[in-house]
């Protein structure tokens, strides 16, 4: 059965993966595709609507209290795609706000990881919670089955720190 539960996790995180590499490619500006978000662009959802989709493509303004009360918004259409995320640090990074894109491109690699994980990662990056080497092993996690590259450095950073502060389960 683990074999069977290994495959299926497999499968389902290279097609996560090659959907969050087609949103992403959404995102990224080309002659073709758009111009490149500014401060004008903003706020994204009045300005550019059909820009502001759930991962699985429901637009936000399909999003309404008839649909709801219809049955016909799901938990899954509320969640923000990477690409919306993406645009949102482009217009950010326009009006001199590099700091902010810097956490959305972050949020944007977020979304990717299942809310449960995530939570368990938060819960082991507490002080005194994890190893040293527990932690090294969430950002290779978050670098290799998630493609979360932003967030494995961070959490890299935070390894370092905890070291230097003593901060590793056992230190206390």
């Amino acid at each position: 059965m683990t074999e069977i539960n290994d495959l299926i996790n497999k499968i389902v995180k290279e097609a996560s993966q090659q959907v969050a590499d087609n949103q992403t490619a959404t995102a990224t500006p080309t002659a073709d595709n758009h111009k490149p978000m500014t401060a004008d662009d903003y706020p994204l959802f009045k300005k550019h609507p059909e820009m502001v989709n759930a991962p699985n493509g429901k637009n936000v303004k399909e999003i309404t209290i008839e649909a709801a009360i219809s049955g016909n918004v799901k938990p899954e259409d509320l969640r923000i795609a990477p690409a919306t995320l993406k645009a949102q640090g482009e217009i950010a990074e326009s009006a001199g706000r590099g700091a902010l894109k810097s956490n959305f491109d972050r949020a944007a690699e977020l979304t990717g990881i299942p809310d449960e994980r995530l939570l368990e990662m938060y819960g082991a990056l507490r002080p005194y919670r994890s190893t040293k080497q527990e932690l090294i092993d969430i950002a290779t996690e978050l670098e290799d089955q998630y493609g979360a590259k932003i967030t494995a450095n961070f959490v890299r950073e935070a390894v370092d720190m905890y070291g230097i502060r003593k901060k590793f389960k056992g230190d206390n």
